[in-house]
């Protein structure tokens, strides 16, 4: 049995990284020549060409296309190895990249991540907070936070929590539109919407006697950001539908109040989300378990 070049497959997946032979062979501390060798010795031994070499661009071919994700994923498990092994005999030191929603990022995470670093002090955290989808693969991330339904997918999901969803107005525009009694009474009103899922301007109910209702609702205002529907929501503008985290304060002191009580939006899920590695080194590990023990929903 011939063994796999796992150092050719590594310096192949450098430079996809990179993009270029000469910036991989310098975050590998070896010569251009070294990964230019090892890469061709990859295309030699499976037959096909990897790059597409111009003096002026380099590009993948469609083998390389395919190829590259297995490039990568050997090369992060290679690491994600020896990395595992160093951590079993020193302190947790190095950087671990987490990903969160922007508000729950704010709010939950990153008072998370202050105590964490705080109790780590060899410990860093890159912390990148954004609504919109990412690819925790593609951005390097070794974890991010998402709030949604997760989809079969290659990544490893674990749900820590549900996050309730309320349908919320404001007294004003309840005294001047009137208080919806049932989900269909929306066709009837202004609605904010949050622009990051599939059909914002659907909203979807449970109700009594395990009815669902699934209702087309007229936007005032679409938005990325749930935070970002608040001063609206406050000046009476319409109707929105967010969660817990978002206006727990708002309901709490009287500026909004919650409507279609009996009628609940189905809880999106809080996952903890990693790619496919199951190995990982000691310092993502220990956040992850942080995380998970006091995310705090």
């Amino acid at each position: 049995m011939r063994l796999p070049d796992f150092e050719a497959w590594a310096m192949f997946a450098a430079v996809v990284e990179h993009r270029s032979f000469t910036d991989a062979a310098r975050a590998l501390s070896v010569s251009k020549a070294t990964v230019s060798k090892a890469v061709t010795r990859l295309e030699e031994h499976l037959d096909t060409s990897l790059f597409n070499r111009t003096s002026r661009r380099l590009a993948l071919t469609e083998s390389g296309k395919r190829l590259a994700d297995h490039a990568q994923r050997i090369l992060a498990e290679g690491q994600a190895a020896e990395e595992a092994a160093r951590d079993e005999t020193a302190d947790l030191s190095g950087v671990v990249r987490l990903g969160a929603p922007m508000t729950f990022g704010l709010l939950r995470v990153a008072p998370l991540v202050a105590q964490f670093t705080k109790e780590h002090p060899l410990v860093d955290v890159d912390l990148h907070l954004s609504d919109a989808h990412i690819d925790i693969v593609d951005m390097g991330l070794d974890a991010t936070i998402r709030i949604a339904d997760m989809p079969d997918s290659s990544l490893r999901a674990r749900r820590l929590a549900d996050v309730h969803m309320h349908v919320i107005a404001s007294p004003a525009y309840l005294a001047e539109r009137g208080r919806p009694a049932h989900p269909t009474d929306l066709n009837g009103h202004d609605c904010l919407c949050y622009s990051n899922v599939a059909t914002p301007d659907v909203w979807r109910f449970a109700g009594p006697g395990q009815q669902n209702v699934a209702v087309q609702v007229r936007s005032r205002i679409t938005v990325n950001s749930g935070e970002a529907m608040l001063p609206a929501l406050r000046l009476g503008v319409g109707i929105a539908r967010l969660p817990d985290f978002i206006i727990g304060d708002a309901l709490a002191a009287g500026e909004v109040e919650e409507i279609l009580t009996e009628w609940r939006p189905a809880p999106f899920g809080l996952h903890l989300v990693t790619p496919p590695s199951r190995l990982r080194p000691a310092r993502v590990e220990a956040l992850l378990d942080y995380l998970t023990r006091h995310h705090g929903c």
